[in-house]
């Protein structure tokens, strides 16, 4: 599949797309990180004191792809992965911990903060940093990332217009958040890196370059930092 293939396929699906094909595929070629929100992106950011927020399968799958989408577009080196959220979340502790991320950034109500320290720790630049928000808390982060995906709520049509009007994003997704958006963004990523065949094709007879990708990226060990 081509971008231009990939870009027509997620339009039919009801993403859209907030900048030219161009200037999307420059912005994702510079990209060396992918970094998200939790709540409201990981699911629908419904939680109560007795149940801690959650996260699908399909969606830990896409993003594990993604990684190896990258890993395979660049020369067997990892992308940098992180989770920046607001509140205490001992299942994004646990996700970060499972999927082998390389930060968690808990309690974080400053989200510009969390991006300038993972930039700095990684000696990136932040635009080389894409960044997968929801919500209000995110846009001090947002401004400063190369390439950001917004997870669609149809509730806050005021939030989404200023979104699109100060240009602050190059993707909204058709999903919602714990609807399987992470997956749709992944396999939209991944399609416009123009490997997806071969990224499936490879996790299914899970050969040796698969095997390699997963030894690399079981060798991260995630560093939690809470405010």
């Amino acid at each position: 599949m081509n971008p231009s293939t990939s870009i027509q396929t997620f339009t039919q699906l009801g993403g859209t797309f907030c900048c030219p094909e161009e200037e999307l595929l420059e912005r994702l070629s510079k990209i060396k990180a992918f970094v998200f929100d939790w709540d409201g992106v990981f699911n629908s950011g419904i939680k109560s004191q007795a149940q801690p927020s959650s996260f699908s399968e399909p969606d830990s799958m896409g993003q594990n792809m993604l990684r190896f989408a990258y890993w395979l577009q660049h020369q067997k080196q990892l992308p940098y992965t992180a989770i920046i959220t607001g509140a205490n979340n001992p299942t994004a502790q646990w996700f970060a911990q499972r999927e082998h991320l390389h930060a968690l950034y808990m309690g974080y109500p400053h989200k510009q903060i969390a991006i300038q320290h993972f930039a700095e720790q990684h000696q990136l630049k932040t635009e080389e940093i894409a960044f997968v928000f929801d919500d209000i808390l995110d846009l001090s982060a947002v401004k400063l990332c190369g390439l950001r995906i917004l997870i669609k709520r149809t509730a806050n049509p005021l939030f989404n217009n200023f979104v699109l009007e100060n240009k602050l994003c190059e993707y909204i997704t058709a999903h919602t958040g714990g609807n399987h958006a992470i997956r749709e963004l992944s396999e939209l990523l991944i399609g416009l890196y123009g490997n997806f065949e071969t990224v499936i094709q490879e996790r299914i007879i899970f050969d040796q370059q698969y095997k390699k990708y997963l030894t690399a990226r079981n060798k991260v060990a995630y560093v939690l930092r809470k405010i």
